[in-house]
């Protein structure tokens, strides 16, 4: 990698790679960000949306923000909500710029119900007083919104962006860069990967074994998140942006899981579903819990994501940008209809298991153990693309075509 190193962009350097908090990024700017994702924004009408346990409430006179907590959501109010008021509507020639809420999901890409309040307090619905009446809509929540957004975009016309779990982190990096670049690396990675006819990721745990989870593709193209959702087409971004990812067709193997509460698991991959967990270390307890929602719901373990993170980043804590840095991947469960795929929530036993959930695989989020390999079959092309959570030279090479 340090042959080429001396002619790519400086975020590319051998030093940033390894230590991508040594990058510099310009300042947040919430009118640049928002000039480059949605050109044009001439005479469109933009809103804001946030979720609570009880909106009604926490909206009313923006009741939130004399009460502890809700970091998110004053956030979403100080850097959009009066960015937006402060004078980047006037200089994008935008109007709007209201605020809403809606009741809080507790689960990545559920379904959000009709009811949204405004700022007092006052109860909407989302498809009478919302959706048909702006153009733009940006949605800073705790739980993921991507799915039922596109869904609602392509059936009400309008373009938005998904921007859960929004940090101090997220805000001076992911947020801040040039989108355009970001739009033209994860093309270049999109063109290495795509009509791939499969992958395989070898994962080696602290105990010497070595898992390989089977991804088939067949040979489908590779579609990005690249975090343009320009001209006029109905579309959401999912903000910070940067990977490639496929639908998979086919999967089989093995590959370890890390549970919220730590818990170390082995996953076994049977015809594209999970069919079991098996306890490495930790609570058995929450294996059991994992292997009971299998057998309810068989559903909730079917692979409907693989993803690749094409951008340097400095890690954030949470997945909606560290699964963007280049060197990650990650596989998701659950609903895939949002990425073009078939899995949709009437196919769940339950709502409430109607997820799109991420696994991340990332130095900083699975230490216990290594992507020691990921590789790619395009016809006869055999390709490494990953190794020990660095790009390989083929990705590189790609970069810096």
């Amino acid at each position: 990698m340090s042959a080429i190193c001396q002619t790519i962009p400086d975020y590319l350097n051998e030093e940033i790679l390894l230590h991508p908090e040594k990058r510099n990024f310009p300042a947040f700017d919430l009118s640049r960000m928002l000039d480059t994702v949605f050109t044009p924004t001439q005479g469109c009408k933009i809103c804001i949306l946030v979720d609570f346990e009880n909106p009604a409430e926490m909206m009313r006179d923006f009741g939130f923000l004399k009460k502890e907590g809700y970091p998110i959501q004053k956030r979403a109010w100080q850097h959009f909500y009066q960015g937006l008021h402060l004078g980047v509507m006037e200089q994008l020639g935008m109007h709007g710029g209201e605020m809403f809420a809606y009741k809080m999901t507790h689960g990545s890409n559920l379904d959000l119900a009709d009811e949204v309040w405004d700022s007092n307090g006052t109860l909407r619905s989302f498809d009478r007083d919302i959706y048909p009446h702006y153009n733009l809509i940006l949605c800073i929540s705790t739980f993921s919104a991507t799915a039922p957004l596109t869904a609602k975009a392509k059936e009400f016309g309008f373009r938005g962006a998904t921007l859960h779990g929004v940090n101090d982190v997220i805000l001076n990096s992911g947020l801040a860069v040039d989108y355009h670049l970001v739009s033209r690396d994860a093309e270049k990675l999109r063109l290495a990967l795509t009509r791939a006819d499969s992958i395989e990721i070898d994962f080696a745990l602290e105990d010497g074994r070595v898992l390989t989870a089977w991804l088939g593709l067949n040979g489908q193209e590779a579609q990005k998140s690249h975090g343009l959702c320009n001209g006029l087409t109905p579309d959401i971004a999912n903000l910070p942006a940067g990977e490639v990812y496929f639908v998979p067709s086919d999967a089989r193997g093995q590959f370890p899981m890390k549970y919220e509460d730590g818990t170390l698991g082995v996953l076994d991959v049977e015809n594209r579903n999970i069919v079991r967990s098996t306890l490495i270390q930790g609570n058995q307890s929450t294996i059991d819990a994992h292997n009971d929602r299998l057998a309810d719901d068989p559903m909730t373990g079917t692979l409907g994501e693989l993803g690749f993170g094409t951008q340097v980043l400095p890690v954030s804590g949470a997945d909606i940008q560290d699964e963007k840095v280049l060197g990650t991947c990650h596989l998701a469960t659950g609903r895939d209809d949002h990425l073009g795929g078939d899995i949709v929530p009437s196919m769940f036993k339950k709502h409430e298991n109607s997820t799109h959930d991420d696994i991340l695989f990332a130095p900083h989020k699975t230490p216990n153990f290594n992507i020691s390999q990921v590789r790619m079959k395009r016809g006869a092309q055999e390709e490494i693309l990953i190794e020990n959570f660095r790009p390989a030279r083929y990705l590189m090479d790609a970069l810096t075509a």
